[in-house]
């Protein structure tokens, strides 16, 4: 009898999953075909070469990986597009001989979402992070490619909830 129940709810939830009630990625109904993520240029006073490329691969992977929508250089039923506006490494804890204990890098990025099916979920809006390292630790290497990925999985899963979520 519980081997009865279980497929019933595994069908259930593959039904529900094919006829767009739900599917696993958490998006609703997606009416476009088609999106585009335009290069999100580094205007940040401190730059850091390459995030900006960095970035427009990031959201384009999570995108691609979450939908099933196209990857379009043009014309995309969903835009993005943005800029890096603020890249900062501040220290966040002091020792007593007054040197950093622990540093936190933190960037901002300016996205305008435009959906040509629905412009009522247009949108722009600032989407930040931060990533603490030891003071001892310099933002460069393998610190600074773990503090990047960290901080662009959280702004990109960011964007992807505000624009297609609906969270």
């Amino acid at each position: 009898m519980k081997k009865i129940y279980s497929l019933f709810a595994l069908l259930s939830l593959f039904m529900l999953s094919g006829c767009s009630v739900y599917n696993f990625t958490g998006t609703g109904k997606i009416d476009a075909k088609t999106f585009q993520v335009n290069f999100f240029q580094n205007n940040a006073d401190l730059v850091e070469p390459g995030i900006d490329r960095t970035f427009t691969l990031a959201l384009q992977d999570l995108i691609m990986n979450q939908t099933n929508l196209n990857l379009v250089s043009n014309g995309g039923d969903l835009v993005y597009e943005g800029e890096i506006t603020d890249y900062r490494i501040t220290p966040m804890t002091a020792t007593a001989d007054q040197q950093a204990a622990q540093n936190r890098l933190s960037i901002r990025i300016n996205v305008r979402f435009m959906n040509k099916k629905k412009e009522t979920d247009d949108f722009e809006k600032s989407f930040e992070f931060y990533y603490d390292f030891p003071g001892r630790d310099l933002p460069t290497g393998s610190v600074l490619n773990e503090a990047i990925r960290v901080i662009f999985e959280r702004i990109t899963q960011d964007i992807f909830n505000q624009s297609l979520a609906k969270w």
